[in-house]
């Protein structure tokens, strides 16, 4: 329901386009990684993976288990809660490794977090966190990089600047691009493998970036 939701809303809210490698389609049972920059990215990219055909299990924040309406999807639809900073936290990757052998796909943020800047401009993905290597050792799993670009455009800053954004989205249309990355199986090592799947965001978000820079120049 949630895809259906975002696949229908998005496009409302700014110009949505999606590319992806040459046979990137990923297989049933991917780890799909993605560079984050706003709250708005979960509906962009999940909008985009589902012209796809993909309809990936999602690991967010906890405190959104708790917002009306959204809690009890998320819920439903068995999405996965990660308590951050808490005892509870590995729960998450435990979790995801059992949608995994179930045949889900799963869409996890390997930044853990938003950036702290407060501009709309784009920057390449920070520091990832380890708990992605170290699903893809347990799993064995191939990680599929997912670079988006424009998604600060639509929703970043304080919080009245997010709602502003947000309102006035409609209006602005802006370039929204999603590009999806051919799959990579990573090292065992998992600071080589945290390595390695950042270069391979990175590499997916610049051709994101481009895509949406020319977009917007053709308008």
């Amino acid at each position: 329901m949630l895809s259906r939701i975002a696949a229908a809303l998005v496009p409302a809210f700014g110009r949505l386009t999606v590319t992806a490698d040459p046979g990137a389609r990923p297989a049933t049972g991917s780890i799909l990684v993605a560079n984050h920059t706003s709250l708005a990215d979960p509906a962009v990219v999940v909008a985009a993976l589902r012209r796809h055909g993909i309809e990936p299990v999602i690991l967010a924040t906890a405190g959104l288990w708790r917002v009306p309406l959204l809690g009890p999807a998320l819920r439903r639809e068995g999405h996965i809660a990660v308590h951050r900073g808490t005892s509870r936290a590995a729960d998450s990757l435990d979790a995801a490794a059992v949608a995994l052998a179930s045949g889900r796909s799963v869409l996890l943020y390997g930044e853990g977090g938003l950036p702290t800047r407060r501009d709309a401009g784009e920057s390449a993905p920070g520091p990832f966190r380890s708990g992605l290597a170290r699903l893809a050792a347990a799993t064995g799993a191939p990680v599929v990089p997912v670079g988006q670009a424009g998604s600060r455009r639509l929703c970043s800053g304080s919080s009245a600047k997010q709602l502003a954004g947000v309102f006035t989205a409609p209006l602005r249309r802006p370039c929204l691009h999603v590009h999806i990355g051919s799959p990579v199986h990573l090292p065992d090592r998992v600071p080589e493998a945290t390595h390695r799947a950042r270069e391979a965001v990175t590499a997916a978000w610049r051709t994101a970036a481009s895509a949406a820079g020319e977009a917007c120049a053709a308008v």
